[in-house]
């Protein structure tokens, strides 16, 4: 009677979750994830604060208004929560059988980066035009790449091989060789993380992975001390370590964002109040540097705050890798919160002298339609695993 009754909870049990699955895919906003949209959203609509901050009282052109950047980036937010909000209506899985096509049209987006169709700004070629707005294919090439890996690794079942890995590091080569020439290193460390946090979940063997990290330990050690990069980009590679190597530039950078993110201390000058904001004393403000005007307007707390909700943001990501059923989609969430976690430890950490000057945006808040967008993206293929993890 015993075993009955085992038998009976057991077939009960799988009805109700196959009952569950169905539901999961019948009415996946069942199963949306509210803080994930909420985070998203906070933090969209505080970077378009910070933006309108630092750019209203000193416009870089008289010619505009005070509000340009700051309605621009609006728009660009009420295209990014459209493009979420379509890529959470239907199934993630489908999104495999589309991997080599985006990471095709990818590739040929920063191909014509490099040709006549690019367009340059600040000595580097990394837009192409398309009539009054410009996108930036890098962006594109991030989300395209973790398709394209977690379409390749997700065939192995958590098994990959040395060749499996080697197909992976050529995959990102390619996209990693335009970028380098545009020149974007920013991006091009991107990727490389994108590649570690995939391959680490993937299954791949500890030691390869070791291996891989010495190798590109010492690939790293002769880009700097070959010739193969330019002094200004070895510059920005370094200054940190030593700000006065480059005082002109990369030190200098380095020198206004911390005495901006410093003269914040404790509670902020306040909103608009910035001095070191108001007076354009630090570089590309509303765009790289964006986390100088957090902390020199609402100082510690108001940056510890901002800090705390990106954490949570990224935890979420990794809670849905972790919830997810399949091993495609564990792999793709893996390789956005990678995208994201190093994203924004970069960037932070660039503007108090803890890492590289790499020219990384912060996501959802940095200035700029393409990087926005992109992170809308990759938030609602998070949302899209998580609503069908059954």
């Amino acid at each position: 009677m015993a075993l009955e009754g085992n038998f009976g909870r057991v077939e009960r049990l799988g009805r109700e979750r196959l009952v569950a699955a169905r539901l999961s895919e019948k009415a996946p906003i069942r199963h949306l994830d509210p803080t994930l949209v909420f985070l998203a959203l906070v933090m969209s609509a505080f970077g378009a604060l910070m933006i309108y901050s630092a750019t209203s009282a000193h416009p870089s052109d008289p010619t505009i208004s005070p509000r340009f950047y700051l309605e621009r980036q609006l728009v660009f937010g009420a295209v990014g929560i459209f493009v979420m909000t379509v890529l959470a209506l239907f199934s993630y899985r489908r999104l495999r059988a589309w991997a080599w096509l985006a990471y095709t049209v990818a590739i040929l987006l920063l191909l014509a980066v490099l040709s006549p169709l690019g367009t340059t700004a600040l000595g580097a070629q990394r837009w192409v035009a398309l009539g009054i707005f410009q996108i930036q294919p890098s962006e594109v090439a991030k989300l395209a790449v973790i398709l394209a890996l977690a379409a390749l690794l997700a065939e192995r079942k958590g098994e990959p091989t040395t060749f499996d890995v080697f197909k992976c590091i050529v995959l990102v080569a390619l996209p990693a060789a335009f970028i380098y020439s545009q020149p974007d290193l920013g991006t091009l460390l991107v990727l490389i993380a994108i590649l570690g946090g995939m391959l680490l979940v993937s299954g791949a063997k500890m030691r390869l992975l070791l291996v891989i990290a010495m190798l590109g330990a010492v690939a790293f050690y002769g880009l700097l001390h070959t010739g193969l990069l330019k002094d200004y980009q070895v510059n920005r590679l370094t200054g940190f370590l030593d700000p006065a190597k480059d005082p002109q530039r990369t030190g200098y950078n380095l020198q206004q964002a911390k005495i901006a993110i410093g003269s914040g201390q404790i509670t902020g000058r306040g909103l608009f109040n910035g001095t070191q904001t108001n007076l354009r004393f630090v570089p590309e403000q509303h765009t790289d540097f964006i986390f100088t005007v957090v902390g020199e307007e609402l100082g510690f707390l108001g940056a510890g705050l901002f800090v705390l909700v990106f954490g949570l943001f990224v935890w979420r990501g990794v809670r849905i890798a972790m919830m997810s059923k399949d091993h495609f989609g564990t792999l793709l969430a893996a390789g956005i919160v990678s995208m994201f976690a190093f994203q924004g430890f970069v960037n932070v950490g660039m503007t108090m002298g803890i890492s590289p000057i790499t020219g990384i945006p912060l996501p959802f808040v940095s200035y700029g339609g393409s990087s926005l967008i992109a992170s809308f993206l990759a938030t609602g293929v998070l949302l899209n695993i998580h609503m069908r993890r059954l």
